[in-house]
């Protein structure tokens, strides 16, 4: 046994996950942990300007390197900022830790200051909630919230150390609980499903593959696109998954569902057999009806959460495991039968409709006058784009468009909000994934909405020198909101329009450095010049606010209208 202090027996929990970073906002609550990190190199506390910045750097710093993402706040409305963070690691399936620094527990029930029952405010959101009982308990509830955030389907756990625990000075501890991880198991599927699933791929007509958010947690890329290639199938991704595999595979035809491409949504309609691995065949992929996978398809499903296997649409094979053991024993299973010869006809059907798609984008090459459109945007950035940068795009219209029109040629380089579709996401995610990978460029890709939310954590950035990107596509507008105004409420803009300062200005008066780019051929530049500069950038390029995607949900405003086809 080891004698130490409360707080030193959470930092050294934390220290024995190979956690690096803390993101959060000092508090009261909890400063017997941060004291016990002084002066270490191995561990440091990133303090924010909002813990909303703080639970989407460490989501950021999860989605980038699998590991679970750490944030500390303190209680009440600490801990009710948090809760957007925490959910989006919910939504995202994303291993975080949330630990809160609580109040004395002779004050609960009494109504105390920011006295928040914090367990029952995230266990919506979160995959389990801890209250320690007394300071022995920290070394093994630690242990226990990490193996839960990284075990099956991941997700955020919530713990809760009340003030008064953390005041303990002397309690024994068994080093073995501040150093036990997870080994991680790919579990591999029932044998006699994959054997049925292989047997429907091989005898299939038109397989299509969809890659889903566990091809990326399970790194399983190379396994999806080796299934694909033996089968002669196109590769399609769920919504907000299109790095899932590299995007210059000859099979990959593009990202299914919402904000995705035309192409890929053909390719599934063909499909007599889809096999989605990894995925929930969730709203923004399937809308939950047929409008891409067709109704007479046999669909095929991996998932590592067997409750999700048929959820939202039927399949005749529900296989729960792993998305790369599963994918790698159907692949082996498909080999050992005598791997197929795919018909010729199949493959020049995946080659033109990869060069319809290079085609439908390349004919939105810019054109005469201004303000640009953002598609056009995208163009610009094609040519210049570092193939190894990290992306991180918030959710709305401007930027929704990226998912379409950037080139994720290295799998697992895209982070997205996905589900949770949150604004204000982007720039501070990109933070954490920046601290999470430092020899890699990151991009934030936000519009105008979104950045001001959470606008606050530039200055994060200038103190920790965060070499983050920020491209704000400003159209002085709630564009997805102003899109339904548009096209269902007779152009009766409401608190649609907004107004910014100067974005580019407001950079350099937090210390970094600020572009504006109004003109397209000098977007490629100024891309360069700030991806080269050692501190934090920001890019403003002003777009066309009459530029509005038509409404993901038309069919939810509407409910005497047909769904619109992708």
């Amino acid at each position: 046994m080891t004698t130490m202090t409360a707080g030193q027996a959470v930092v050294q929990a934390l220290r024995g996950q190979g956690v690096e970073y803390v993101f959060g906002v000092v508090g009261s609550a909890f400063l017997e942990i941060m004291d016990a990190m002084h002066g270490l190199d191995d561990i440091r506390f990133v303090g924010t300007r909002h813990e909303q910045g703080a639970g989407f750097m460490a989501l950021g710093y999860a989605h980038a390197t699998g590991r679970p993402g750490v944030c500390m706040v303190t209680n009440g409305p600490g801990a009710t900022n948090l809760v957007t963070g925490v959910a989006g690691a919910y939504v995202t399936h994303a291993p975080m830790v949330a630990i809160i620094g609580g109040i004395s527990q002779e004050h609960t029930f009494r109504g105390s200051f920011q006295e928040v029952d914090h367990a029952g405010v995230f266990r919506p959101v979160a995959k389990e909630s801890i209250l320690v009982p007394n300071a022995r308990r920290i070394p093994d509830l630690m242990l226990h919230a990490f193996r839960v955030a990284t075990s099956g389907k991941m997700g955020p756990v919530v713990i809760d150390i009340p003030r008064d625990i953390q005041n303990e000075t002397a309690i024994d501890v068994d080093p073995a609980l501040l150093s036990g991880r997870r080994d991680p198991q790919a579990l591999p599927g029932d044998p006699a499903l994959v054997r049925k699933a292989a047997m429907l791929l091989r005898n299939a007509r038109f397989p299509v593959v969809l890659a889903g958010g566990g091809v990326k947690w399970s790194r399983a890329h190379r396994e999806v696109c080796s299934l694909a290639e033996t089968l002669g199938a196109p590769i399609v991704t769920s919504y907000g998954r299109v790095d899932s595999v590299p995007n210059d595979h000859p099979m990959y035809v593009g990202g299914l569902g919402r904000a995705g491409a035309p192409e890929a949504a053909e390719a599934a309609r063909q499909a007599d057999v889809l096999i989605a691995i990894g995925s929930r065949l969730s709203h923004f992929t399937t809308f939950y009806d047929h409008r891409y996978v067709p109704s007479n398809a046999r669909v095929i499903q991996v998932e590592i959460d067997p409750s999700e296997l048929g959820r939202n649409l039927p399949v005749e094979v529900g296989i729960a495991g792993d998305a790369g053991a599963v994918t790698g024993a159907i692949l082996q299973q498909i080999r050992e039968s005598g791997p197929p010869e795919p018909p010729q006809t199949r493959l020049n059907a995946v080659a033109l409709l990869r060069k319809r798609r290079r085609e439908r984008l390349d004919a939105e090459a810019p054109v005469p006058g201004k303000p640009l459109k953002p598609q056009q945007v995208y163009h610009q950035l094609r040519g210049v784009y570092p193939p190894e940068a990290l992306t991180v795009i918030e959710a709305g219209a401007a930027s929704g468009y990226a998912y379409d029109r950037l080139p994720f040629t290295q799998p697992y380089s895209l982070t997205s909000p996905l589900d949770l579709g949150c604004i204000g996401i982007s720039y501070p995610m990109a933070l954490g994934v920046k601290m999470a990978c430092p020899d890699r460029p990151v991009i934030s890709i936000s519009g105008d909405g979104g950045f001001l939310m959470n606008v606050q954590e530039l200055e994060t950035a200038v103190r920790w020198k965060i070499p983050v990107v920020a491209i704000v596509m400003n159209n002085n507008s709630w564009a997805s909101e102003k899109a339904y105004q548009k096209f269902f409420y007779g152009e009766r803009y409401m608190e649609a329009d907004i107004t910014n300062p100067p974005l580019d200005k407001l950079m350099d008066l937090f210390g970094g450095r600020g572009f504006y780019v109004d003109g397209p051929a000098d977007i490629p530049a100024a891309l360069k010049d700030a991806l080269a500069s050692e501190g934090p950038t920001l890019i403003e390029i002003p777009v066309d606010p009459q530029e509005l995607p038509y409404p993901a949900r038309a069919a939810d405003v509407l409910k005497d209208k047909k769904p619109t086809l992708c």
